[in-house]
């Protein structure tokens, strides 16, 4: 199992509308591919000195789907919100794998 994480520090003037877009549009966009078995957001509890920090993730099977998704479907979802939201955010995305659970 993996977890395709996307970390993303939003200004805090618009905060509260990428909020409600990450949840009503972005991320059911993200998932209608199908490709993911679910999604969550975090906020990253730090203090920053600009901005709001939030973690999302993806879980999906298998570093295929994972790339399927990176090549297929997130370049059109991702300028979607470079466009939204531009000059507005910082991101950058990881990948986990998961070794073990209790």
């Amino acid at each position: 199992m993996y977890i395709y994480n996307v970390t993303v520090n939003i200004e805090e003037d618009v905060h509260l509308n990428w909020l409600q877009w990450m949840k009503e549009t972005h991320i059911p966009d993200v998932m209608s591919t199908k490709l993911f078995k679910g999604s969550k957001i975090f906020q990253v509890m730090v203090d920053e000195q600009q901005g709001i920090t939030y973690s999302i993730q993806y879980t999906v099977k298998d570093l295929e789907t994972l790339r399927l998704y990176q090549e297929v479907y997130a370049p059109k979802l991702q300028k979607e919100h470079t466009e939204k939201f531009k000059d507005k955010f910082v991101a950058f995305r990881t990948i986990l794998r998961e070794e073990h659970e209790h």
